[in-house]
């Protein structure tokens, strides 16, 4: 999604949020989109003025895809040099502006490698949608003039499940020996509407093979559970929420709760003040010992993750093995009622290519 690295790009960060339906399919959204995020700027700024004044993600993201590169050149020496574009969805760089970048420095392969491990059609599927329409709408990018393959899901790749488990022991370390192993592993990621959920969006089912996986990296060594957290609007999203399930444990005597975000690979306002501001500032009224995992950022363990994913998915392209896209990117959710996705997987499944480009 990205986010604003300053205090005045808030406002157009939220304006490009609301009007993005996959993500909230709302009524009327081109009259009631502008006045949401008119009405909720004020708050978020305050929001992003207490976590520094902006959103940590470009920052992150770019680290992330530098240091990456830097180990790709050694992985795969023969396609280097390696270059990382980042192309956010409501927040500078734009889609348009990553393949203005890309234009310029006349870019002809890519890999469109999404940065959520988990799919859900309104995080990547709404990102690759994007992709499609600029590329199409500025000549550059498709019909052959990039050759695009995609990763467009990693939920249990061997790299990030070791990240996460080690960041999660690192954490446990803050409680005394004697309660280590009763402290609640609280696993939080982003909700969705219970409309995505139930068209037959994969992400819940994707988010939940990664707690376990990585529960079965430690062995189990806690008691666990997965929870959501980001409910927008008045509509039905999965639940339970976060900080509810915190409350509920309080109640029930379980007063050590170590969350970890699941579902991020960077910190961002999500992680900073919603986690560590509002959900720590409640689990401290309620009388328990809250702390939280770090986000993967800058974790060596990470870094080499993401190399390897991508050293594997472009030497398994060339040689033939893959085609430019999964099995699962191709199937079309069973509810699906948007017909850019449709158009957008048919696009991306002939490397960029229009059908009549590709026959």
């Amino acid at each position: 999604m990205g986010g604003p690295s300053t205090i005045p790009e808030v406002h157009d960060f939220l304006s490009r949020l609301f009007h993005d339906h996959d993500l909230i399919p709302l009524p009327f959204q081109s009259i009631l989109a502008p006045i949401i995020a008119k009405r909720r700027t004020p708050q978020i700024e305050k929001q992003y003025t207490e976590i520094g004044g902006g959103s940590p993600i470009l920052k992150w993201t770019k680290i992330q895809g530098e240091e990456m590169c830097k180990l790709l050149d050694e992985l795969n020496p023969e396609s280097a040099p390696h270059k990382p574009y980042v192309a956010f969805r409501y927040a500078k760089p734009l889609t348009e502006d990553c393949l203005e970048e890309m234009k310029k420095d006349g870019v002809k392969r890519a890999i469109a490698f999404t940065q959520y491990p988990q799919y859900s059609c309104s995080t990547t599927g709404s990102s690759l949608n994007e992709l499609f329409r600029i590329a199409k709408k500025d000549g550059y990018g498709d019909q052959g003039s990039v050759e695009w393959s995609v990763m467009d899901r990693w939920p249990v790749n061997k790299g990030l499940i070791e990240a996460f488990a080690q960041n999660i022991k690192t954490a446990l370390q803050q409680y005394p020996e004697e309660r280590r192993n009763d402290v609640v592993i609280l696993f939080s990621a982003h909700s969705l509407p219970l409309e995505i959920v139930n068209r037959g969006d994969p992400y819940t089912a994707e988010v939940a093979a990664t707690v376990h996986s990585v529960m079965t990296e430690l062995n189990f060594c806690n008691p666990y559970r997965l929870t959501w957290q980001s409910k927008v609007g008045p509509k039905a999203w999965q639940g339970p929420q976060t900080a509810s399930a915190i409350e509920g444990f309080a109640k029930i005597g379980k007063k050590d709760v170590c969350l970890v975000p699941i579902a991020f690979t960077s910190d961002h306002i999500e992680t900073l003040y919603e986690l560590d501001i509002e959900v720590k500032e409640e689990a401290e009224k309620l009388g328990i010992h809250l702390t939280r995992a770090s986000s993967l950022n800058d974790s060596p363990i990470f870094l080499r993750a993401i190399a390897d994913l991508v050293s594997n998915h472009m030497k398994d392209y060339d040689a033939g093995k893959i085609g430019p896209t999964g099995k699962q990117l191709s199937l079309r959710c069973p509810g699906c009622v948007n017909p850019k996705c449709g158009k957008t997987k048919e696009w991306l499944a002939n490397g960029g290519k229009d059908l009549a480009v590709a026959a």
